[in-house]
């Protein structure tokens, strides 16, 4: 089987020869071809270079496009900085008003950094269309209102504003269905939807406001004809009944959840990735502990699952850690 195969017959529920591998790089596949941080987020081709490269001497089922979290806020009238060893820099465009007409609409065929996006699918699809599983990427709904109007102001305003955060939040939503679409019919054949910032609220909060919309980008992205990815780094155990209601294919797991509780609460109709520290357990562990750990995960959850850490493969791990994460899994019987 190739990676497609293998990851699709993992989505369908069918028995595959082993685990997909589905590790996210970035700043570690940029430095891995020589390059750095500022140029594979600038520029789709170091990009794809960096993926492509990554998955053929490590053995990686999926090719992504994820950089950073600034490609909409651009398109939204964010100014970017380039960081060589480190993440972009942004602006807020919303920091000193709540007044929306102030954003640029993004569009994703003409908005530099989300048209960057759409032609690394489109790289992608034209050398290794039906070899490797392509990943696209949208920010989600209380990530991308927090990238416009900056953390903090964001975490108030759903406290204390509530109405302009649901619209802003919509407006969000409204963009990254427009973006997922465009990198869909570029060739993606799953869009991964970021939100970290859902980890860090209440609850309450979670299901009466962010939720909502997930639900909302998640339906539209499924009626694309792709599957849905959902990442939240940080601990989403406070989260899991409200993640139980979303319509999602597959769903990350960082380190500090119980991987037992996410199966509990999303069933088996729902793909669990994850979840060993990517610091702790990746750059600073052993072939050996690594191997351990997937067993560890694997035994937990059961099937479906694919092979992955919490979170970004971090810089400076060693080659022989990533090639351990790598390694073929047989698929179980669980």
């Amino acid at each position: 089987m190739n990676g497609f195969e293998r990851y699709r017959g993992v989505l369908r529920g069918d028995p595959v020869d082993f685990l997909p591998r589905t590790p996210i790089l970035m700043q570690y596949a940029a430095e891995y071809v020589g390059s750095d941080y500022a140029h594979f987020a600038a520029d789709y081709r170091v990009l794809v270079a960096a993926n492509v490269a990554c998955a053929r001497d490590f053995g990686i089922d999926q090719l992504s496009c994820i950089s950073d979290p600034y490609r909409e806020a651009q398109g939204f009238g964010a100014q970017i900085e380039y960081v060589k060893d480190g993440v972009p820099r942004s602006t807020h465009p919303l920091a000193e008003s709540r007044d929306l007409r102030l954003l640029t609409r993004p569009d994703p065929l003409s908005s530099p950094r989300m048209r960057d996006r759409v032609q690394a699918v489109e790289a992608y699809r034209a050398q290794f269309g039906g070899e490797y599983s392509i990943l696209g990427w949208v920010e989600g709904p209380a990530a991308e209102a927090a990238d416009l109007r900056g953390v903090q102001r964001f975490l108030v305003d759903l406290l204390r504003e509530k109405t302009f955060a649901g619209e802003l939040m919509d407006l969000c939503v409204d963009v990254g269905i427009e973006f997922a679409r465009a990198q869909a019919r570029a060739g993606a054949d799953t869009i991964g939807i970021g939100d970290a910032l859902a980890s860090q609220v209440s609850p309450r909060t979670y299901e009466s406001l962010i939720q909502p919309r997930e639900k909302r980008l998640s339906e539209a992205i499924r009626q694309m004809g792709v599957y849905v990815k959902l990442h939240i780094c940080g601990d989403i155990t406070h989260l899991l009944p409200g993640l139980a209601g979303l319509p999602i294919d597959i769903i990350d797991v960082d380190h500090m959840v119980c991987m037992s509780a996410v199966r509990a609460e999303l069933g088996r109709q729902v793909v669990i990735t994850g979840n060993i520290d990517p610091v702790g357990g990746i750059l600073a562990g052993t072939p050996v502990s690594i191997r351990a750990a997937i067993a560890n995960a694997y035994a937990q959850v059961g099937n479906p699952y694919m092979v992955n850490a919490g979170c970004e493969i971090p810089s400076r791990t060693p080659a022989e850690n990533l090639q351990a994460l790598c390694q073929p899994v047989p698929f179980g019987p669980g």
